[in-house]
């Protein structure tokens, strides 16, 4: 598979990069975050992370006032595994290198079903923030370096990814509900339990 730059043009149907932003106090204290070393961690809101200037300026410029949570997603992973969406854009920012595996929401069939043949995978370098955009399928990074392994910072509206609290449909959309505002369609592969596994072919490995 091509790797691609988010500096591409190509990465312009998914998303952008973030400029002026200074995420330096926010990689600083990333470095306390534990980075497993052959599985992914994924905490959806951090005290620690949310109390740093730069957490009112994400607010204010990247979501419209609109409250936020500080996270990470940490560790070391090859697969695609699944691919989930939102109602809202995400912010990632890289500590390290690390590979997204994306792809169109546009592209998910009425059944809800979506071809991994479509997949295309962006590198984000180490020290880089990107908009994913609403419309782009998404999940856990990729390891560039297995050595290394990676650790990203998570922005997005507060309790995304939260437990749901509400009863949900089990027809259409509704069955890719698997947390507060997120969507998942998983690989069969990857035996996630509960999750609706609509991703056909190649579950694809970096």
């Amino acid at each position: 598979m091509q790797i691609q730059k988010v500096t591409d043009a190509s990465f312009r149907a998914y998303g952008k990069v973030l400029e002026g932003y200074d995420f330096s106090r926010l990689l600083k204290e990333m470095e306390h975050t534990p980075l497993p070393a052959d599985d992914v961690i994924y905490v959806p809101s951090v005290e620690e992370l949310e109390a740093l200037p730069v957490a009112e300026e994400l607010k204010n410029r990247a979501f419209g006032g609109l409250p936020i949570e500080i996270g990470y997603c940490n560790g070391n992973n090859k697969k695609l595994n699944a691919l989930e969406y939102h109602r809202s854009s995400e912010i990632n920012v890289a500590v390290s290198d690390a590979i997204l595996l994306i792809g169109k929401q546009q592209d998910v069939e009425p059944d809800h079903t979506y071809d991994t043949s479509k997949v295309e995978a962006f590198l984000v370098p180490a020290g880089t923030a990107i908009e994913v955009y609403a419309t782009t399928l998404h999940y856990a990074p990729c390891t560039v370096d297995d050595n290394e392994g990676f650790r990203v910072v998570v922005v997005l509206p507060k309790d995304t990814n939260t437990e749901l609290t509400f009863p949900v449909g089990k027809e259409g959309e509704d069955r890719l509900i698997t947390a507060k505002n997120k969507w998942l369609i998983a690989h069969e592969d990857a035996k996630i339990e509960g999750a609706f596994n609509g991703l056909k072919g190649e579950n694809i490995t970096l």
